[in-house]
C-alpha cells in the first residue's frame, strides 16, 4: 500500500458559516469514502502505536485505519467495536488534539492523521450501511444498578451487559443520554446518534428508568437492599455503579444574578437540547434574547455562544484572560469566530445590571492584564484600575465550569469525597461504601466524553471481578 504523504490532513466538509450559524444542522458534514481511505493512507503504522497510548478505551487506532486504507469499513468498525460503545460520539466531540492525535508520529513536523474524523465515519458508514441492532445477552443472574445515563454510565452499562449481567440504569431527566443529550448542542452532535446507541443498549437487555433522581426516590442503601425499612428484598441489587456526573453549576460572587436573563450554561443548554427550546414546535421557549455575553471561554462557553447566535442573537464571549489562553478546542473557537462571535478577551464581569422590570440591562466589565504565572502555570489576570466599562446586553450565560451535585453524597452515608465534591475511588473505581463504584465527572469533576467512558469500563471490569468470584 502506498503512503500518502500530505503534509495536512484531508480538510473536514462543513457548512458555510453564514448559513449554519442560523440553523442546528450538524455543522461538520463528514468524509465521502474517498477522503477516509485517502487520510487513512497517511497513517504510517508506527511499530509502538503511540497514538493508542493516548486513547483512554485503548482503541487499536493504527489496525482500524489500516482497514479504512483498504476499504473494509466495516472491518474497521468491528475493530473500534471492541473498545468503544461509542464511536459516532467520540469521532465528533473528543478532544483528539490532547489524545490520540497528540501523540501521531505523522504530527511531530506535519499535521497529525485525522483519527477522528476517521472514527466519525466508520461509525457513520457502519450506522447507515451495516447496521444491525444486537440480540438480547442470556442473564448470568447478578443484578447491578447505573446511576447516570451519560458516558460513564452507558459505557458500564454496555459492558456489563455485554458479559450477562441484568443492569437497569436510573436517570434523573425525562430522556436518557446525560450530557449527551442535555449538554452538546444538535450542530455537534445529533440525538439522534445518541438515540441510536441507547436503543442498542435497550436491545441487549439493558433497563433504562427516567424520571428517577436517586437519592431522591430511591438511595443506594435501597438499591442495595441495606435499608432496613425499604429492602428490596430478591429485587436489589449486588453492586451500584455511580455515573451521575457533574451537573451543579458556578457563579460568580457578583452582584445581578438574580435578573431575569442570567442563566447557567447548564441551564440554557439544556433548555436548547433536551427542551428544544429553539423549535416553536416544543412549549418550551425561552426569553427572547438580542445581545448575548458568555461569561467563560471553554467548551460548553462555545456551545452555548453559538447555540445564542442560532437563536439570532449577536454574542460576546467574555474572558478575563487572552486568546492564546482559551481553554476550549481550537476548532470550536475556529468555528465560533467564523459565526460572528465577537471574543471580548481580558475583561472580567463586576455587575450584572438590570431595569425596572427586573431584565438584564448591561453588564459592567473591568479590563484586565496578565501577570506573573500562577499555580495552574497560566498568567494571573490583574484588573486595570479605572478601565471599568458598561456592555449592552439583554442575556448572560455564565460557563464557569461545573462540580458534582451533592445530593448522592447527602444521601449516602460513609461515601468519602473530596473538597472539591469529587467521589473518592481507589485504582478499581471502587468507592469507600461498599459495593458501589464511580467513575467520569462524579469523581473527577467536568471532563471528557472519552475519559467518563473510560472510568466506565474500568467500573464494569471491576465490578465483574468481584462478582464472578
Amino acid at each position: 500500500m502506498a503512503f500518502n504523504m500530505d503534509p495536512k490532513k484531508c480538510p473536514m466538509p462543513t457548512q458555510d458559516p453564514n448559513v449554519r450559524n442560523k440553523n442546528f444542522k450538524e455543522v461538520a458534514l463528514g468524509y465521502t469514502e474517498e477522503m477516509a481511505v485517502n487520510e487513512a493512507k497517511r497513517c504510517v503504522h508506527c511499530k509502538n502505536k503511540p497514538c493508542q497510548t493516548g486513547c483512554p478505551v485503548g482503541i487499536d487506532i493504527p489496525e482500524f485505519i489500516g482497514h479504512v486504507a483498504e476499504g473494509d469499513f466495516e472491518a474497521a468498525y468491528q475493530v473500534i467495536n471492541r473498545s468503544s460503545s461509542l464511536p459516532a460520539v467520540c469521532g465528533r466531540v473528543c478532544p483528539q488534539e490532547s489524545q490520540c492525535e497528540g501523540k501521531c508520529t505523522r504530527g511531530i513536523k506535519n499535521e497529525p492523521v485525522g483519527i477522528g474524523r476517521l472514527e466519525r465515519f466508520v461509525a457513520d458508514w457502519n450506522r447507515e450501511n451495516a447496521d444491525e441492532m444486537p440480540e438480547k445477552i442470556a442473564t448470568n443472574g447478578h443484578r447491578v444498578a447505573v446511576i447516570g445515563s451519560g458516558p460513564s454510565g452507558l459505557a458500564c452499562a454496555s459492558d456489563l451487559a455485554k458479559l450477562g449481567y441484568d443492569v437497569t440504569v436510573y436517570e434523573h431527566f425525562h430522556k436518557a443520554g446525560g450530557v449527551l443529550a442535555y449538554g452538546i448542542p444538535e450542530f455537534r452532535l445529533p440525538k439522534a446518534i445518541v438515540q441510536k446507541e441507547i436503543d442498542k443498549l435497550v436491545a441487549m437487555g439493558v433497563n433504562i428508568v427516567c424520571d428517577a433522581t436517586i437519592g431522591k426516590c430511591m438511595s443506594i442503601d435501597e438499591l442495595l437492599g441495606k435499608d432496613e425499612e425499604k429492602l428490596l428484598g430478591d429485587d436489589k441489587y449486588e453492586a451500584v455503579f455511580i455515573g451521575s456526573g457533574a451537573g451543579l453549576p458556578k457563579f460568580q460572587n457578583i452582584p445581578g444574578l438574580s435578573y431575569c436573563g442570567v442563566f447557567s450554561a447548564n441551564e440554557f443548554l439544556t433548555r436548547i437540547n433536551l427542551m428544544h427550546a429553539y423549535d416553536e414546535r416544543y412549549d418550551t421557549p425561552l426569553m427572547p434574547i438580542h445581545v448575548t455575553a458568555v461569561v467563560g471561554a471553554g467548551n460548553v462557553a462555545m456551545d452555548a455562544a453559538r447555540c445564542s447566535k442560532r437563536l439570532g442573537a449577536d454574542v460576546y464571549v467574555v474572558y478575563r484572560r487572552g486568546m492564546e489562553e482559551l481553554p476550549a478546542r481550537h476548532e470550536e473557537v475556529e468555528h465560533a469566530i467564523e459565526e460572528g462571535i465577537v471574543f471580548k478577551t481580558l475583561n472580567n464581569p463586576v455587575k450584572i445590571n438590570g431595569d425596572e422590570k427586573g431584565y438584564v440591562s448591561s453588564m459592567t466589565c473591568v479590563e484586565m492584564e496578565l501577570g506573573e504565572p500562577d499555580a495552574s502555570g497560566r498568567r494571573r489576570p490583574i484588573e486595570k484600575v479605572g478601565s471599568e466599562h458598561d456592555l449592552p446586553v439583554d442575556c448572560v450565560i455564565m460557563s464557569l465550569g461545573t462540580t458534582p451535585n451533592p445530593l448522592i453524597k447527602n444521601t449516602t452515608p460513609g461515601l468519602e469525597v473530596n473538597r472539591k465534591g469529587g467521589i473518592v475511588v481507589n485504582e478499581a473505581g471502587l468507592t469507600s461504601h461498599q459495593n458501589v463504584y464511580a467513575g467520569g465527572d462524579a469523581v473527577t469533576g467536568a471532563a471528557t466524553v472519552i475519559l467518563a467512558m473510560g472510568a466506565g469500563k474500568l467500573g464494569a471490569k471491576s465490578i465483574d471481578e468481584a462478582l464472578s468470584k
